[in-house]
């Protein structure tokens, strides 16, 4: 009898396992033949071409790729634009010529365009390529080094996603996001290495003047697992909850409806919401290209090595402790202490704030000269405080508004415009400081300014350059080839995403026929105000009795007359935000649970006794249940809220 030694049976067991393992991931992670083209575009882009190149391509069909510019990072912005202009200009002209009908004496640039196209390309497509030549700068070493970065917390991606039974293949995520960066902010909002706006995040974190949880990849890590799941369990399947990641639920449910659950290639080519550009239409193929590169990096980047996890030791602050008293007892410097712990904000490195109580603090175990809890317990008593210290001033960054600094600081928009001298059009501008009441009065020339009471559509009130914040949403066209730290965003336009509210799948758009569906907060009232019309011709128009309520799901006809619809559409987003951004600002949501509703039970009774849920939130995680036809052995999910200390 043969025995087969060890080693042996290991490559044999590995065999017969491979095929079985790639099944998996392609059935996870589908990649239809039609997308391969795709994918193979953004492989280049992450692995052939550096920050130094770019390329010339059709934004529809990404097999076709024009040329290769080279783009050194010593251009300036206006060389950059102008190259990219040129060259597009004259790929334009050979186009429209082609277009006219041109086949026969071709000179070599027409042959070469030509060339690039299927033989039986039509003119109509050759005329409608013109309009979509895109510029987009190479990736390759940022992707390098994003690889050899994301050692430091991939063991930790892995251990969360399990938890929560998200595939562990979706830590390829934040080298589209990020490219691995802990240091990465867009120009309209969003950090970390996941890339979180400020509205998302805040559902599973804390963001506020104090701790900003997106930059630090532990916290952001928890928080993208979880709404990544929560994605899945609305769409179903993975590309489409990746999808939602960059495009959000609402925009991608509409899609599914439309196109079908599965028609992935048939959403990615044709669907055309206002809002569904470049970026999450190329986000799916783009994390499988990534997918693919991370999963061998040796073989794209050969002699590559991923950096090893940091050990650290960690513990809970028993009060509030200024950073030069705790730098002190650590044995540290503070800016040690900033680079591990980065969800500090910057009014903790001012001193205008101290770590708060509750917070981990986190160092490196050979940083220390004894263990972590042993350091804090020596503290002088006289070194802790039982209370933060009161909010002075605030400064201005980009995408603040007026109504959300009132709303982090619990006071009014009147009384910051007081204040501050502000005015009735409260206008605020990057870098500047507001005083806020905790600093009392400033000197008498503030005191008579006139007032003007905070409204839902308090919308941009910081002055250019500051952006309003909105997650990365990249044009179909090229108007902008800077470098930004964002791998998505680099060397491409980016405009404000029309829905902020990426993790709330309801459907707050206005459909073909003018009517629109109910959803919870809201009332007749609240149309008329978003239409500036009255609230009984909305009743007129449905055929509603005075004093009638609207039920959630219920659709009702609306009048389109002195505005137009997607200023309704972001009047009524705005309204939401602020009410689910004041509610975010107080909870989090650390995890789900499923309920099988028994006879008799109530979901609304449930949600609100049992679970201490919203209405609205308790929707938005069962988005196509009727909430007035619900039978006994259905299972419903409510959300698990948690505190979210603002102190």
């Amino acid at each position: 009898m043969t025995i087969i030694r060890p080693v042996l049976l290991l490559i044999l067991v590995l065999l017969f396992a491979l095929p079985a393992f790639a099944q998996a991931i392609d059935e996870t992670f589908p990649q239809p033949q039609e997308l391969d083209a795709d994918v193979e575009f953004w492989k280049s882009i992450f692995t052939r071409y550096d920050s130094d190149m770019g390329v010339l391509h059709d934004s529809r069909h990404l097999g076709v790729v024009y040329e290769t510019l080279a783009m050194p990072a010593t251009l300036s912005r206006r060389e950059r634009q102008r190259r990219t202009g040129d060259r597009r200009k004259k790929l334009q002209l050979v186009l429209r010529s082609l277009a006219s009908g041109k086949r026969e004496n071709l000179d070599a640039e027409e042959a070469r365009v030509l060339a690039l196209w299927p033989d039986d390309v039509s003119n109509e497509s050759l005329q409608a390529a013109v309009g979509r030549v895109r510029y987009q700068q190479g990736l390759s070493d940022r992707f390098r080094d994003g690889l050899a970065r994301s050692g430091r917390w991939r063991d930790y991606i892995n251990e969360e996603f399990t938890a929560l039974g998200v595939p562990i293949e979706l830590a390829a995520l934040p080298h589209v996001e990020s490219s691995y960066n802990p240091n990465a902010r867009s120009h309209v909002g969003a950090s970390g290495i996941w890339q979180f706006t400020r509205s998302t995040a805040r559902r599973y974190m804390r963001v506020d003047h104090v701790i900003d949880e997106r930059n630090d990849p532990f916290a952001a890590t928890s928080g993208a697992g979880k709404l990544l799941a929560h994605n899945y369990s609305i769409t179903g399947n993975w590309p489409m909850a990746i999808t939602a990641y960059n495009h959000g639920l609402a925009g991608v449910r509409r899609a599914m409806r439309q196109y079908g659950d599965t028609s992935y290639v048939e959403i990615l080519r044709n669907y055309n919401g206002r809002t569904f550009g470049f970026a999450s239409r190329n986000f799916y193929v783009a994390f499988l290209a990534a997918m693919a590169v991370d999963q061998d990096p040796e073989k794209y980047f050969p002699g590559v090595t991923r950096e090893q996890p940091t050990q650290y030791a960690q513990a809970a602050l028993s009060g509030y402790i200024a950073v030069n008293d705790l730098s002190a007892a650590l044995g540290v410097t503070p800016s040690q202490l900033a680079r591990h712990n980065p969800s500090l904000q910057a009014t903790i490195w001012q001193g205008s704030k101290n770590l708060p109580k509750g917070f981990d603090v986190r160092m490196p175990t050979a940083t220390l000269d004894s263990p972590i809890d042993e350091l804090l317990a020596q503290i002088p008593a006289q070194q802790w405080s039982s209370e933060q210290l009161p909010d002075l001033f605030h400064t201005v960054v980009r995408g603040d508004t007026l109504s959300q600094i009132a709303e982090t600081y619990k006071t009014r928009v009147s009384t910051l415009s007081a204040l501050n001298n502000l005015g009735s059009r409260h206008r605020i501008r990057a870098g500047q400081q507001l005083r806020l009441p905790a600093a009392g009065p400033a000197p008498a020339v503030i005191a008579a300014t006139a007032t003007v009471a905070p409204t839902v559509t308090d919308a941009i009130v910081v002055e250019s350059p500051v952006a309003v914040e909105s997650p990365v949403v990249v044009a179909d066209t090229d108007t902008d080839p800077g470098t930004v730290a964002v791998a998505f965003e680099t060397s491409v336009s980016t405009t404000v995403l029309e829905n902020p509210l990426l993790a709330d799948p309801s459907d707050y758009s206005v459909a073909n026929d003018l009517t629109i569906e109910v959803q919870s907060l809201e009332t007749l009232g609240h149309f008329a105000d978003w239409l500036g019309i009255r609230t009984q011709r909305l009743r007129d128009i449905n055929g509603l009795a005075f004093r009638t309520p609207l039920a959630v799901g219920q659709r009702i006809e609306l009048e389109i007359a002195d505005i137009d619809i997607s200023t309704f559409e972001s009047r009524r987003i705005a309204y939401h935000r602020v009410e689910q951004d004041g509610f975010f600002r107080e909870h989090i949501i650390t995890g789900v649970a499923e309920h099988v509703i028994k006879s008799g039970e109530s979901v609304w009774i449930l949600s609100l006794r049992q679970y201490d849920v919203p209405i609205w939130l308790f929707r938005q995680y069962n988005p196509g249940l009727d909430l007035h036809r619900i039978r006994p052995g259905v299972t419903v999910r409510f959300p698990i809220l948690a505190d979210s200390s603002s102190s």
